[in-house]
């Protein structure tokens, strides 16, 4: 079968479906992965073929900015976007896997060529009593405010895309309908969508209705044989476990801020550490501290005391999976969501918001969360029951369910 994955974000929006890609190919599969120029070293990597998706998204030069433009500037990437994946289209598949931003697109796409879709999203969307919208932040509202707030933010997520799924319908053929009349479509057929997020940070709302599933994690290609630096292996051996501190794709143009007061906090805490440089450029040196750039989660993650990251779907769940505790200090969109989904589980300490990070609140953090057995204890029972999940397993035999 010939299945073509559209994705488009962040890194972390992009990279797990390198590994659902590459799970695919190897149950048969002819498998391409749609996403923007930056990710194609990714998925080539992954042996998968790439196609070309448009444009930057907003939002990821960590939070700053007036909100009205923000906005504007995701409606300008969408609006491109819904036109490259139109394109991306042309040379044709069997099945389209879309991504919680490629969906409200991709559905228009699926409804003229025929092609059948499935939802594989990184972030629950559908409104539930359970917990509050992941784009609104953390606050419950109580099971009927958590509910009313989710359709609210279904509708205002219609609204963003309604000018590019006009523009799309007109290039397509097809007659007008609105993101929300699409939406409800999918949602009255029980279309099937599989979330690849771990049942240990959120489990299935027993109000969703059937047809969505909490299937695990969807981890990043890497190659098996791959191993860390001589650099930062020579690190990690001089001595106890150090901090990793990151902040992903947040935080560009904050990184001499930021490298002093992460150095300044592993000293207050006196911890070794380890800075991922990021799009903020995070760097220090010093006998107690190592700059890195991207390496591998799964191999890092495993020899950390903690990790200070953004909290961002993908790293919070590496981190959790290594079972190693957390200092989350979200920035943007759907990342405070998942820091107090690791809060809630013990997995990390409460949340420092961004703009309100110190050296002295991250080092009091550290010390907690690296001194207090209660948090690594909490992080090693999510790790175990994430070990028990196969998310790429559960997709590669939906997708051989639709095919039989």
């Amino acid at each position: 079968m010939r299945i073509l994955i559209a994705a488009a974000g962040s890194r972390g929006d992009v990279a797990p479906y390198t590994g659902l890609g590459f799970a695919l190919r190897a149950a048969g599969h002819d498998v391409a992965l749609a996403t923007t120029d930056a990710f194609a070293p990714l998925v080539r990597a992954a042996g998968l073929e790439y196609r070309a998706l448009p444009g930057n998204p907003a939002g990821g030069g960590g939070g700053a900015g007036d909100r009205r433009e923000l906005m504007r500037a995701a409606a300008a990437f969408i609006g491109d976007l819904g036109q490259g994946f139109a394109d991306a289209t042309a040379d044709g598949a069997d099945l389209l896997l879309l991504s919680t931003t490629t969906a409200p697109l991709g559905w228009h796409l699926a409804e003229a060529t025929g092609t059948p879709s499935l939802g594989v999203y990184l972030q629950p969307t559908a409104p539930t009593g359970a917990f509050p919208p992941v784009v609104t932040g953390a606050r419950s509202l109580g099971r009927p405010g958590n509910r009313l707030a989710g359709r609210f933010a279904l509708r205002m997520t219609d609204r963003l895309y309604a000018p590019a799924v006009t523009a799309l319908r007109e290039r397509l053929g097809l007659p007008s309908a609105s993101p929300s009349a699409a939406r409800r479509r999918q949602d009255r057929a029980d279309r099937p969508v599989l979330h690849g997020f771990s049942t240990a940070l959120v489990p299935r709302p027993a109000d969703w209705r059937p047809g969505l599933r909490v299937v695990g994690n969807w981890w990043p290609h890497h190659d098996t044989d791959a191993q860390l630096p001589p650099e930062l292996e020579n690190f990690l051996s001089a001595g106890p476990a150090p901090v990793l501190i990151g902040f992903g794709s947040m935080a560009s143009g904050e990184g001499k801020r930021l490298s002093e007061l992460a150095v300044a906090a592993l000293r207050r805490a006196g911890l070794r550490g380890v800075l991922q440089a990021g799009s903020a450029r995070l760097a220090a040196e010093g006998d107690n501290v190592l700059t890195v750039g991207d390496v591998p989660h799964a191999l890092l993650f495993p020899r950390l005391a903690a990790v200070v990251h953004h909290a961002g779907a993908g790293t919070s769940a590496a981190a959790l999976r290594a079972g190693v505790p957390a200092v989350t200090v979200p920035v943007t969109a759907d990342q405070p969501f998942w820091a107090a989904r690791l809060a809630a589980i013990g997995a990390a300490d409460e949340p420092i918001p961004f703009r309100s990070l110190t050296a002295e609140r991250l080092a009091g953090a550290l010390d907690r969360v690296v001194r207090q057995e209660r948090y690594a204890k909490s992080a090693a029972r999510g790790a175990a029951r994430m070990a028990g999940e196969d998310g790429a397993r559960q997709v590669v035999d939906a997708v051989g369910h639709l095919a039989g």
